[in-house]
């Protein structure tokens, strides 16, 4: 939490942020990465919190640790620090560049109260580690440890610091916790001594792969994953092979029969060849159900797939992974100054089919996906609340999000909103719209729309199936996923194989003379999310060791929100892919 200045200098300081994306507020020095000798290294405490659930985050003197000599403050922090729970304070401990030290008092003979020892020994039994961020290097150590045996708990009192640097620059910084002390239950506390050393050690190695220690190149870069990118590259061609086929063949039968039919007589014509996809001309044109909240869906997909690849973008051009909490400081701006294309989207579809409250689709649209990420984090924050944790996220940090929603999000929602209805908002339908609905015939049971929904989300899945568990490893265990452009090609994967799977669904649906496709060619390949969710189920259960109420209602709730992403964002590529396909078949039929 923010304390010591009031929440309004903080929304001022964060809203700074507009010109730059990643602006980090630090020292000269650490900001330059360049020290002089025995110039001071501050060491920023972050946080603490159980070894099971990397989420799950306390601010690091919830512990009752003591306070080094050193000044103790807190540092300014980014939008994306805010949210992430990042509350760094300085731990006082003093450390010199370049300079040796032997075992130093951090403090001398502090003494526990029975309260205290407890709070090491529940942080302790249940596996806590604590991080600290050194120059902008993050580095970890156990708060003690537990013998599995006799139950006993034991407190790591000192902490041993070692780096290593090049000329006037660290290179690497890690910390390796010492001297365990038990613990023991006593009603007069227990006297510790809390102690530290540093070492200091010359190094070849260039400054700029610092951070090549912490990526793990065997488990990113190994042979399943360069498999499973082959084996979605063999999808993008089969399918895409099958979509030309399917043109190829089938549309041009179905174009040479209902030219011939169109050349017949009435006495001609054979009322069994009278079938098929043409037989709802005046009717696959109608409005979808509920046309604005369809238009808001549409409108939301196309924002969040353009975010999501600019972003990826963002990140493999500056390596922005590099940089703490820098990639959602990023999304949230990259989000708010492509509101145009949703405010666009939204708008064109929706006047299209003849929608009037165009204003109430504009905060439709600009609102629904914020609204949903709020009404999920703010549950979070009641229990990040209740906890006490650090990712309680401060009322000055949602004022901030609140001004960059109306100042930013809003406006340009509105912008896009005029264009998409002035300039793609006519309807140019190749098919007028009978007035009466045409019924629906009866089909078999593979043939409705809710099996064919269910289906269409298992080839999308499958493509992206191995980089769901890699990008569930990095967030929700300890390792950084830095293969960005595996991501992005995955991400061009799935969206050709979405594209691919709605135009066969749509054609499959219309052809069994439904013309129901608006919602359907959403949800065919917006399923995809379905089986993301059930799979995370199957991870949280199989692949982490989370519990209670709090790893568990972030797990859940995060996992829900990404999986509502990939609804929106597959379902509005989806449905553009079978919009061209309806148009241009239709155009390329006579019609009576």
């Amino acid at each position: 939490m923010w304390t010591g200045k009031g929440w309004t200098s903080k929304v001022v300081s964060t809203l700074a942020l507009f010109s730059a994306l990643t602006l980090t507020l630090v020292s000269a020095d650490e900001h330059s990465h360049k020290y002089t000798e025995f110039e001071e290294v501050v060491v920023w405490a972050n946080s603490v919190g159980p070894l099971s659930n990397r989420q799950e985050t306390y601010e690091y003197f919830q512990l009752p640790y003591c306070k080094g000599d050193g000044r103790v403050e807190h540092r300014h922090e980014t939008l994306g620090e805010a949210l992430l729970g990042m509350e760094l304070v300085n731990s006082g401990i003093s450390i010199r560049f370049g300079r040796n030290k032997d075992s130093t008092p951090i403090c001398s003979q502090r003494l526990l109260t029975p309260q205290e020892v407890k709070t090491f020994h529940y942080a302790i039994s249940h596996d806590y580690w604590f991080q600290y961020f050194i120059d902008d290097l993050p580095v970890w150590g156990m708060v003690g440890k537990r013998d599995k045996e006799s139950g006993q708990v034991s407190l790591y009192t000192h902490q041993k610091f070692e780096f290593e640097y090049n000329g006037d620059q660290i290179i690497s910084a890690q910390v390796t916790p010492e001297e365990p002390v038990l613990l023991t239950s006593s009603p007069t506390g227990l006297h510790i001594d809390f102690t530290y050393s540093v070492a200091w050690k010359a190094s070849s190695k260039e400054f700029k792969s610092r951070f090549e220690r912490y990526l793990d190149s065997d488990f990113f870069e190994n042979k399943i994953h360069w498999f499973s990118i082959f084996n979605s590259l063999m999808m993008v061609l089969f399918l895409t092979g099958f979509v030309s086929a399917m043109w190829i063949r089938y549309l041009r039968r179905d174009f040479a029969r209902y030219d011939k039919e169109a050349g017949l007589n009435d006495f001609d014509h054979d009322l069994g060849d009278d079938y098929g996809w043409k037989q709802i001309h005046g009717d696959v044109f109608r409005p979808p159900a509920n046309p604005m909240t369809f238009a808001a869906f549409v409108g939301t997909g196309q924002q969040l797939a353009w975010t999501s690849f600019f972003v990826i973008l963002y990140t493999i051009f500056g390596q922005e992974w590099t940089e703490r909490a820098s990639i959602m400081t990023a999304t949230i701006f990259i989000y708010a100054f492509t509101s145009m294309i949703s405010g666009y989207s939204s708008a064109s579809q929706y006047a299209q089919y003849g929608g009037r409250e165009w204003v109430r689709a504009m905060f439709l649209t600009a609102a629904f996906w914020p609204a949903s990420v709020g009404i999920v984090t703010s549950l979070n924050n009641t229990i990040a609340i209740y906890y006490t944790s650090s990712r309680a996220i401060p009322f000055g940090t949602m004022i901030a999000l609140l001004v960059i929603w109306l100042f930013i999000v809003l406006p340009l929602t509105f912008v896009g909103t005029i264009l998409g209805k002035n300039w793609a908002g006519k309807a140019d339908f190749p098919c007028r719209v009978h007035p009466i609905p045409r019924p629906i015939p009866e089909k078999i049971w593979y043939a409705e729309p809710i099996v064919v929904i269910a289906l269409g989300g298992i080839l999308p899945f499958a493509s992206i199936f191995i980089e769901i568990y890699f990008l569930f490893t990095s967030f929700w265990s300890y390792k950084v996923y830095y293969v960005y452009g595996f991501g992005l090609l995955v991400f061009c994967i799935v969206m050709l194989v979405t594209a691919s799977v709605t135009v066969v669904s749509t054609y499959f649906v219309i052809n069994t003379e439904d013309y129901r496709w608006h919602w359907m060619s959403m949800a065919t390949c917006g399923s995809t999310a379905g089986y993301v969710y059930i799979y995370s189920v199957y991870y949280y259960m199989q692949k982490t060791k989370m519990y209670g109420l709090f790893q568990t209602s972030f797990y859940f709730g995060n996992t829900a929100l990404a999986c509502m992403a990939i609804f929106l964002m597959l379902g509005s590529v989806g449905h553009y892919a079978a919009n061209k396909f309806v148009m241009r078949i239709y155009r390329n039929v006579k019609l009576d």
